[in-house]
């Protein structure tokens, strides 16, 4: 008997979850990046560098097929690639000039990833840097899709601009963005060369799926995620946030506002008051 296309995927699912449940990963093998490294914002980096978020990523039609997909960018687990980056990325130990955008919220290398369960980075079957791995459809009239921009010299960037999710719902919409820089970009103080930015982020559960995972993968077990991928309520954590990494992968904390001592406020106000009656004097003599 043949199952229609939905009842595969959740079969392909529930299987998933099941194997997931049994594998052990050695603790060595999993970093955790904390909650707290993510700082509130509710805008993109574009949003502050201006420019825009580039072109419509044209997919495939949906896994393992070549780039034909819909000229609109709508698909279902299509991705595109490979894509030159124009510089090398080091990244899990090893040197990349290209990379596979893949329409369920990531990046990867070597091979592009239709897979649609959130498995996370630890279980993707090649290199992943993940924004927001979950099950992605654009495919409704209402929903945004992928795009790209390289216009910048050393930096490449993604965003999932307003997307839906399985099966073509778009009701809710997510919109999150990654940012990658190559080693010619001069970082800016408290900035990073990965970048993962987040605005509303409604959605998580799919038909298919119940939650997202965030983070990187070297696609053979080990991993470095958010804490809390691949459990409910993360959609709500990284809404309106973002984090940098540096090249080690660590988050960078953003840049400190020296705010100045009590009694150095005082004497910064006392001067400003004797500057300003020193020059209402010099007025009143001319």
């Amino acid at each position: 008997m043949l199952l229609n296309r939905s009842a595969a995927r959740a079969a392909i699912f529930a299987l998933t979850a099941v194997g997931a449940a049994m594998s052990v990963l050695p603790a060595a093998a999993h970093t955790i990046i904390p909650q707290t490294a993510l700082t509130p914002s509710g805008q993109f980096y574009t949003d502050m560098v201006g420019g825009g978020i580039g072109s419509v990523v044209v997919t495939t039609g949906g896994g393992n097929a070549a780039n034909v997909g819909d000229p609109s960018g709508r698909n279902d687990d299509g991705f595109r690639g490979p894509i030159d980056l124009g510089y090398t990325l080091h990244f899990f130990g090893t040197d990349y000039t290209q990379f596979f955008a893949n329409n369920n919220g990531n990046i990867s290398f070597g091979a592009g990833i239709s897979a649609f369960v959130p498995t996370g980075p630890t279980g993707a079957n090649a290199p992943i840097i993940s924004p927001w791995f979950a099950d992605v459809d654009t495919r409704g009239a209402g929903s945004g899709v992928l795009h790209i921009r390289q216009d910048i010299p050393n930096e490449t960037i993604l965003t999932w601009d307003s997307v839906g999710y399985f099966n073509s719902h778009d009701d809710k919409l997510d919109s999150f963005q990654l940012v990658v820089r190559g080693p010619g970009f001069a970082v800016p103080a408290g900035e990073g060369t990965i970048g993962f930015f987040y605005k509303g982020m409604p959605w998580e559960a799919t038909d298919t799926s119940v939650t997202g995972a965030v983070g990187f993968g070297n696609g053979a077990g080990e991993s470095i995620v958010l804490q809390g991928s691949n459990t409910a309520g993360l959609n709500a954590v990284v809404q309106g946030r973002f984090v940098w990494f540096n090249q080690n992968l660590t988050p960078v904390p953003p840049p400190v506002t020296a705010v100045p001592e009590p009694q150095t406020m005082v004497l910064m106000l006392a001067g400003l008051a004797a500057l300003g009656v020193a020059t209402r004097r010099r007025a009143r003599a001319k």
